[in-house]
């Protein structure tokens, strides 16, 4: 994706926040530290085949309705690692509320923003700029702000409407998360029951995490987040109607084009770890463009902080007949991915078991 140029900016990254970099008067080119290394040519492919999966059907009380729409699910996670939901239940116009006061929030003056800036990966709320700044070559076209919602509910004090948006929201997002967990686990002929209990749900880890990626004069030589997988075991995201997610599917990167008011959600690594393989989380990232501000808001879904995750018992015997990857403390596992370089699928590789 990203093309090899001469043209770079005249002056050196100094502004706190990419926002504030890109609303400079006469920005034609980005900032050296903003440049990604030149990747091989890619082949991109539209969204036509992501699957789609209708949430009624899951909760139906139709039973064989609720069995294809299982079915259908288990193919998406096996198949994809990434599908979009339709008839979630949660109110539109909640969502563009959310979206409506996440922009508000990336729109307030830099020295409100500052003040929740934070010191460490795992405070509950912090905002910034790239992924992790001190630790990047090159620099990211995003800001972004992060809250944990649960169990622990925080939220930034300004603006004064997001706290209760953030709130409804999280809790509806929580609830289709658990929903569509529930159904996956089913999918692989697992016991919810058992697994709730060892994974700790009933003190899920949500993080909610807003981006904001502003327009970019020289979008082929930025990216607003490189390839990745996600820590949790489920994520949740809206947009503002603007693209820009891709996602990794038999070697190529398709784009998401998101049906309207629908729900895009990937597996993540702890699902992944959970299945001992079978249900790979996807890798995906973030491209921007030179028109129109996008923003998303997703919702990170992961086991208790105390957890430790390991290969269920069940999908070790189906599988390979030994464990894939290694029992980790989750809490332990999301510091790692969050105080590193977000790197691909880096992370899982550290707690995967390599064949002798």
């Amino acid at each position: 994706m990203v093309m090899a140029t001469s043209a770079i900016a005249p002056f050196s990254h100094a502004s706190s926040t990419v926002k504030l970099l890109s609303e400079l008067p006469d920005l034609n080119s980005i900032p050296c530290d903003y440049i990604q290394s030149p990747s091989p040519d890619e082949s991109l492919e539209d969204s036509k085949s992501i699957p789609i999966i209708d949430f009624s059907h899951i909760i139906s009380t139709n039973s064989d309705q609720r069995f294809k729409a299982i079915e259908a699910l288990g193919r998406a996670c096996e198949e994809w690692g990434f599908f979009m939901v339709v008839n979630h239940g949660i109110p539109e116009s909640l969502i563009r509320a959310m979206i409506q006061v996440t922009g508000d929030f990336f729109n307030m003056t830099e020295e409100k923003k500052q003040q929740f800036e934070g010191t460490h990966v795992l405070d509950p709320v912090r905002c910034g700029t790239s992924f992790n700044a001190s630790k990047e070559k090159a620099l990211f076209w995003r800001d972004f702000f992060k809250v944990f919602v649960h169990p622990d509910f925080h939220c930034p004090s300004d603006p004064q409407a997001l706290r209760d948006l953030m709130l409804e929201y999280c809790e509806n997002s929580r609830d289709v998360a658990k929903k569509l967990l529930g159904a996956i686990l089913e999918s692989l002929d697992l016991d919810e029951c058992s697994i709730h209990t060892a994974l700790g749900l009933d003190s899920m880890f949500q993080i909610f995490i807003a981006n904001y990626y502003p327009r970019c004069p020289q979008p082929e030589l930025a990216m607003g987040l490189p390839p990745h997988s996600d820590h949790g075991l489920l994520t949740l995201l809206i947009e503002n109607g603007v693209g820009g997610l891709q996602i990794m599917h038999k070697g190529k990167w398709v784009n998401v084009n998101a049906l309207p008011n629908s729900l895009l959600v990937n597996t993540g690594d702890q699902l992944e770890i959970l299945s001992n393989g079978k249900y790979k989380s996807v890798m995906h990232r973030a491209v921007v463009n030179n028109k129109v501000t996008r923003i998303s808001i997703a919702t990170a879904h992961g086991p208790s902080l105390e957890a430790t995750v390991r290969p269920d018992s069940n999908m070790v015997e189906r599988t390979s007949s030994r464990p894939a990857y290694s029992p980790m403390k989750y809490k332990d596992y999301l510091y790692s991915q969050q105080s590193n370089q977000l790197d691909g699928k880096s992370c899982l590789d550290h707690v995967r078991i390599l064949k002798n």
